[in-house]
């Protein structure tokens, strides 16, 4: 069985920061993975966002469904600056895997889709669908946390995986 996946870049953080980026990703691939397991430091629950090579216009679209507490609903956005993942867990024992697939990056015709997933501590979980409207290859990925002063934690940790054509 060929291997399909193949680890690009990883990231643990020594201290806190509030963005983490992945610039310079190689076109030899067809598909993304970003697979995120972090927490925040501020006190209340924050939403992650993902911004692709830098474009913080309103050129993105998504939609989250989320369900907690046997309560489920969908948020949906048209001209957003980013794509936005659900709540995200806050405090050194509250790590959140957020996990987003990216088809097509490299194309240089479509717009971008991204299908998101994450498991919040909370006991949310949220899966959202977006998009990036540019046709533009992607070259680079940023997470935010969209709270102020919101930072990831030391210890978190951020891989971003190729896929290969099988």
């Amino acid at each position: 069985m060929p291997r399909t996946y193949e680890p690009i870049a990883t990231r643990t953080l020594n201290t806190d920061t509030s963005t983490i980026t992945f610039s310079s990703i190689p076109s030899t691939y067809t598909d993304l993975v970003l697979v995120v397991n972090a927490y925040s430091t501020s006190t209340g629950n924050d939403n992650i966002g993902l911004v692709i090579n830098g474009d913080s216009g309103t050129n993105y679209s998504w939609t989250r469904m989320y369900g907690v507490s046997g309560v489920s609903g969908t948020t949906r956005t048209t001209s957003s600056n980013q794509i936005g993942q659900g709540t995200f867990g806050t405090g050194s024992t509250k790590y959140s895997p957020v996990i987003y697939n990216i088809m097509n990056y490299s194309n240089a015709t479509t717009f971008k889709t991204v299908l998101g997933r994450a498991n919040e501590p909370v006991g949310q979980v949220t899966t959202l669908v977006g998009l990036w409207r540019s046709t533009a290859a992607i070259t680079s990925l940023t997470l935010n946390l969209y709270a102020s002063g919101a930072n990831y934690g030391a210890g978190s940790t951020f891989t971003l995986y190729g896929i290969k054509a099988a």
